[in-house]
């Protein structure tokens, strides 16, 4: 039995090590509303603490029109700290977010701030200039001691704003990567040469791809799931379901989807030999929401469109859906994708961000201009025609449908998983901060506002 009493001691080493090297992060995004970079922070906030470190996760406020996932943190047992000068857009509130965030890092004392979405990017990493460089040892040369990570979800270099607020952005952007910034991560290896390549903002050497992780044990059992869905919504086993999931909001181009079924309902009508009827599921919900019912019954869809609103089980609707569906403009890695894979659905989306990295390598271009991809049907931004003709495609082979769904599951079983988000996090935070210190204090688990 030695040898047991031998492994029982180094974990136990182990353990007390883990309890005694610990790193403080302060993480900062800019509203908790529905969306994948609100569940990433969580995810890493809830994973890190669960290993014994100390994050404060710092929020702004949702603006009225969209969905607030700020419960997705309380059931983690998170309590973010909410920062009610800190939103969206441009504020002349911007600089007190700023000043309370610079306080809030002299209070805490973090070793990493990382910093989520492009405003908290900007306010966040501001402040963190006046903490590292506001202090008596600045003047010898011996500012504070702090690292300073960003991650983009996505960017805002094009598809959301004017030309000149677009300029305006990235100039913003690329003073801040050479300032302010230790590490900037990204979601994809696409996303890493757009913004770098494309757009040159940051070095070279300061660019880290970590790839997202999703809960993978939420769709465990997604199989047993299907019928369930489609009862609550009224739809028998004959019908096809293609579902489209996220806010809707111009930069998701949901008219797109809509022009698509319409052309698609035309397609069939015209000779096609699908047997049975198409239906569209539009999950989420939006400043467009009105302007989408109208188009919809303007095409002639009002029998075969259901708008389903804001859904926070995503284990439960997925299943039901014989295609998952994305019109982006603009995207880093679409969490619905991955979701939809690991549900094993096929997918069809434009090709745009890190939807090329999740679609796999494309064998074949059809002369409709749709490619057929390892894990779903890739189309160009805005082509309505050639994502109709692809859908098409995915609706009348059953097999290929299947195939894709399955290549799908296992891609995002091996690679995104929440455990290997966190791990990596980790890795990339040591790598920063060297081994980590013990932490003095822990913040209190009240709900507080700066």
């Amino acid at each position: 039995m030695n040898w047991l009493q031998e492994l029982l001691s180094a974990r136990r080493a182990r353990t007390i090590l883990s309890g005694l090297f610990l790193m403080k992060i302060l993480r900062v995004i800019a509203r908790l509303n529905v969306g994948g970079p609100a569940r990433h922070v969580v995810w890493l906030t809830e994973g890190l603490k669960r290993r014994g470190h100390s994050v404060v996760l710092v929020a702004g406020v949702v603006p009225r029109g969209e969905d607030d996932m700020g419960h997705l943190a309380g059931e983690a047992g998170i309590t973010p700290i909410i920062l009610p000068q800190m939103s969206r857009e441009i504020s002349l509130k911007d600089p007190i977010a700023v000043w309370k965030l610079y306080r809030l890092m002299v209070r805490e004392r973090p070793e990493i701030v990382h910093t989520h979405t492009a405003k908290a990017g900007t306010v966040g990493r501001l402040g963190g200039m006046l903490y590292r460089w506001l202090t008596p040892g600045a003047l010898i040369g011996k500012p504070r001691t702090c690292k300073f990570v960003h991650t983009y979800h996505g960017h805002v270099f094009h598809s959301y704003y004017g030309s000149l607020k677009t300029r305006i952005f990235l100039t913003v952007e690329r003073v801040l990567a050479r300032l302010a910034t230790d590490r900037i991560v990204v979601i994809s290896e696409q996303q890493q040469s757009e913004i770098h390549e494309t757009f040159r903002v940051g070095r070279r050497e300061q660019f880290q791809v970590v790839p997202l992780g999703i809960d993978l044990y939420a769709f465990a059992a997604w199989q047993q799931r299907r019928s369930r869905v489609r009862q609550e919504l009224g739809l028998p086993e004959t019908d096809q379901l293609v579902g489209i999931v996220g806010r809707l909001t111009e930069v998701k181009n949901h008219e797109m989807f809509l022009k698509a079924a319409a052309r698609l309902k035309e397609l069939g009508e015209s000779g096609g030999n699908r047997a049975a009827r198409v239906r569209y599921l539009i999950i989420g919900d939006g400043n467009l929401r009105r302007v989408l019912e109208a188009q919809t019954r303007a095409l002639g869809l009002k029998d075969d469109v259901i708008f389903l609103g804001t859904r926070n089980d995503p284990e439960f609707f997925y299943p039901a859906l014989d295609v998952v569906a994305l019109t982006s403009l603009n995207e880093g890695t679409p969490l619905t994708l991955l979701e939809g894979m690991a549900n094993a659905r096929p997918v069809i989306s434009t090709l745009v961000g890190g939807v090329v990295d999740l679609l796999g390598d494309c064998f074949d271009s059809q002369i409709d201009g749709y490619k057929i991809c390892e894990r779903g049907i890739g189309v160009r931004s805005r082509d309505v025609e050639s994502f109709a003709h692809g859908l098409k495609f995915l609706l009348e082979h059953e097999n290929e449908r299947q195939a894709m769904g399955t290549r799908g599951r296992l891609f995002v079983e091996e690679r995104y998983s929440k455990d290997r988000l966190i791990t990596d996090m980790v890795a990339l935070y040591e790598s920063l901060v060297g081994q980590a210190h013990p932490v003095a204090t822990k913040p209190s688990e009240e709900m507080r506002v700066l």
